[in-house]
C-alpha cells in the first residue's frame, strides 16, 4: 500500500461530515476550528500542554506586516503546520504540514482566499513523534488506540505491516493494552494524568465555560495526543461533540484468535461501528475505486476507505476494512451513517471473494461467511 499517495487524498473529519450531508456538519466544523482556543484556556487553567500556534490575521501574512516579518526572520526555518482557519464556519479550512515556516509561505501564496476572511495558525510540527494516541474519555473510563508513530496513522487508519496500532481501555485505575505492551501502558498513564484536574474550583470553571463533563477528576471528550523528542507531550485535539457522540462507548472487543472448523468461516476484527448487516460481498481495493460499482445493501470489503469511497459507503449495508482503527475517520463516518463497520480484519482478501454472502456483526466484532 503506497501510503504517500493515500495521504495526499485525505480530508479532515469535518470535511467527511460535510460531504455526507451530516446535519451537524457546521457545528463540527466550528468545534474543530476553535480547538486550539479551547486548549489555550485549559493550558491557562491547569497547565495542559498543547501545540500552541503563533497566530496572525491572514491579511498580515499577505501584506508582510512588520510583526510577521520579524516572526519569519526569527523562526522561519522551524517546521510547522500552517492552518488557514475561516472566521465564517461555512468557508473551507485549508492546511499544509511538515514544511518550514518560510517554505509554507509558497503554499500560502497559491491558496485562492480572501485574506480578510481567514486567520493563519503556524502550529509547531513535531518531526519525530514517538507515541500518538486517539481516544475517548467518558463516564466509563477511556478507550482508544496508541501507536509508536504519527497520529495520522490513527485518524486516517493508514499503516504498514509491523507497526499496527494497539487498542487500549482504562477504567480510572488500570490500563489494558492489546497486544500487551508495558511501555505503551506507562505512556498512557502519563497521558491520562495530563487530563487530571485535581482542584474542584478549576473543574467547575471548565464545566461553566465549556459545558464539559468529567469522569471523576478527569476531563471527558475525544482527544488526540502526541509525544516527541523535540517537544514532549502535547494534547492536539479536544472535541466535545465527538465526546458526546461516544459517551456510552465501552471497552471494545479486541481482535480474537480463533481455532477450529467454525473459525475458517469467521474473521475477527475491531468494532468501528455497531450493528449487524448481511449481503453480497463487494471486494474493492482503494487502487480499483475508479471503476468500482456497488448495489444498495452490499457489504463493502476494502483495504482502506478514502474520502472517494463515501458514495459507496452510503450505499453499502456494512463496511469491512483490512486496515483502520476503532476511532479512525472512516469508522466514525460509518457510525454517523448508521452502518456496521469492522476494521483491522486480517485475511479478508485471502478468504473473502467477490459475490459471496457475508454477515458483518458489529456487536461481536466478527465477519461471517454465510
Amino acid at each position: 500500500m503506497d501510503l504517500s499517495k493515500l495521504y495526499q487524498t485525505q480530508i479532515s473529519l469535518t470535511e467527511w461530515f460535510q460531504r455526507m450531508g451530516h446535519k451537524d456538519s457546521e457545528a463540527h466544523r466550528k468545534e474543530d476550528n476553535e480547538k486550539r482556543e479551547r486548549l489555550a484556556v485549559l493550558n491557562d487553567l491547569f497547565g495542559l500542554p498543547f501545540d500552541r500556534p503563533t497566530q496572525f490575521p491572514a491579511s498580515e501574512v499577505t501584506d508582510r506586516s512588520d510583526r510577521f516579518v520579524a516572526f519569519v526572520d526569527e523562526r522561519g526555518d522551524e517546521l510547522c503546520a500552517l492552518r488557514l482557519i475561516p472566521f465564517d464556519a461555512s468557508l473551507p479550512k485549508l492546511r499544509t504540514r511538515g514544511a518550514s515556516i518560510r517554505d509554507s509561505l509558497d503554499w500560502f501564496a497559491l491558496q485562492n482566499i480572501d485574506p480578510s476572511n481567514y486567520k493563519a495558525d503556524f502550529v509547531p510540527h513535531a518531526a519525530n513523534q514517538e507515541w500518538s494516541t486517539i481516544f475517548v474519555v467518558n463516564e466509563h473510563g477511556a478507550l482508544g488506540q496508541i501507536v509508536a508513530g504519527t497520529h495520522t496513522q490513527l485518524t486516517q487508519g493508514f499503516y504498514n505491516e509491523g507497526i499496527e496500532p494497539m487498542t487500549f481501555s482504562w477504567d480510572g485505575k488500570s490500563v489494558e493494552v492489546h497486544p500487551k505492551n508495558h511501555v505503551a501502558a506507562e505512556h498512557l498513564f502519563d497521558v491520562f494524568e495530563l487530563l487530571h484536574v485535581k482542584e474542584k474550583s478549576i473543574r467547575d470553571e471548565i464545566v461553566k465555560r465549556f459545558d464539559a463533563k468529567f469522569f471523576g477528576e478527569y476531563l471527558c471528550g475525544y482527544f488526540e495526543s502526541i509525544s516527541s523528542k523535540e517537544f514532549g507531550f502535547w494534547i492536539v485535539d479536544w472535541n466535545r461533540l465527538l465526546g458526546d457522540a461516544y459517551s456510552q462507548l465501552r471497552s471494545p472487543l479486541l481482535t480474537k484468535e480463533g481455532s477450529g472448523e467454525v473459525d475458517r468461516k469467521t474473521l475477527h476484527g475491531q468494532i468501528g461501528s455497531s450493528g449487524i448487516a448481511s449481503g453480497k460481498a463487494r471486494v474493492i481495493r482503494a487502487a480499483e475505486l475508479a471503476s468500482a460499482e456497488i448495489d444498495v445493501g452490499d457489504i463493502l470489503i476494502t483495504d482502506i476507505t478514502t474520502p472517494d469511497f463515501l458514495p459507496l459507503m452510503q450505499k453499502a449495508g456494512g463496511v469491512v476494512t483490512r486496515y483502520g482503527g476503532i476511532l479512525s475517520h472512516a469508522a466514525i463516518v460509518c457510525r454517523e451513517l448508521g452502518k456496521p463497520c469492522l476494521t483491522n480484519v486480517k485475511d479478508i482478501f485471502e478468504k473473502i471473494t467477490d459475490g459471496i454472502v457475508v454477515e458483518v456483526d458489529g456487536e461481536e466484532g466478527v465477519l461471517r461467511i454465510m
